[in-house]
């Protein structure tokens, strides 16, 4: 199964994978941004977010 993944270390908080794929982004309590725990991901949507994120900091990760 693959899973995105975040660098936060690299992240910029432009908001466009929140704002692509709101079903599996979203801004925690502290204000990072983290993936939610699903038990699949609509791969499409994952990919828009990872050729929109201006830091290159979204991956999929296999589990």
């Amino acid at each position: 199964m693959k899973v995105p993944a975040i660098d936060l270390g690299e992240c910029v908080d432009c908001d466009a994978c929140l704002e692509l794929c709101p079903t599996v982004f979203v801004r925690n309590d502290v204000c990072y941004i983290e993936v939610i725990e699903l038990p699949g991901y609509p791969e499409e949507e994952v990919e828009d977010a990872i050729k929109n994120c201006l830091a290159d900091c979204i991956i999929w990760e296999k589990l």
